[in-house]
């Protein structure tokens, strides 16, 4: 058994481990540049471009009433306390944070802005129509006609396959449509007609 006396020395050199640990762990955190809170930046992805609808995250640092979550209106702008109203549709994250760190700094010394898609609405399309599930479906970049009918579950007993098509907005507001003969594409005849879908078109499955 250990006497009171033996015990000292090894009191000691506890004592002692705890203190080097201690300061290592001291120069470990002040030499780690993410310990430091201007550091603690969100990664984007500057491929994403903002759409109407998608609701969007921002976050000013120590500024909480500058921050807050909000949904791009329908005209592409978003509304900030201070900032004032500013384009978020076509933007990338990044973009948007840029934009919204210069209309800040008259009133914030440095500001750091983070933007955040926390729901992209804004990429979707619809199919309508002879099919088990219509409706509404988020577009994943590299989806076909052909995907979208397999998402809505398939054809209803009386679809006709044969007059299939797509209706498509351009710029300018302007309407097409585009025919997909379902019978032939699977044959692989008129393979072309497969179209790669863009947001916000619709197809229509009579």
């Amino acid at each position: 058994m250990m006497t009171t006396k033996g015990m000292k020395p090894v009191r000691a050199m506890i004592v002692c481990g705890l203190f080097i640990t201690g300061c290592l762990w001291g120069q470990t955190a002040s030499s780690n540049p993410a310990a430091a809170p201007s550091a603690a930046t969100a990664a984007h992805d500057d491929s994403y471009v903002i759409g109407n609808d998608d609701v969007l995250s921002i976050n000013v640092w120590k500024e909480p009433d500058v921050s807050r979550t909000l949904p791009v209106r329908s005209d592409g702008k978003i509304s900030l306390p201070l900032a004032g109203e500013l384009q978020a549709s076509g933007q990338t994250p990044h973009q948007l944070e840029v934009a919204i760190a210069g209309k800040l700094k008259n009133f914030i010394a440095e500001p750091e802005v983070t933007v955040i898609v926390t729901e992209i609405k804004s990429q979707n399309f619809n199919i309508l129509g002879e099919v088990n599930k219509p409706g509404t479906y988020p577009l994943s970049g590299a989806d076909t006609v052909l995907d979208a009918i397999a998402l809505s579950g398939g054809f209803r007993d009386f679809a006709k396959r044969k007059s299939i098509y797509v209706l498509r907005r351009d710029a300018n507001g302007n309407e097409q449509r585009m025919p997909f003969n379902y019978k032939d594409v699977i044959k692989g005849v008129h393979a072309e007609q497969n179209i790669k879908l863009l947001a916000h078109d619709t197809i229509v499955v009579p």
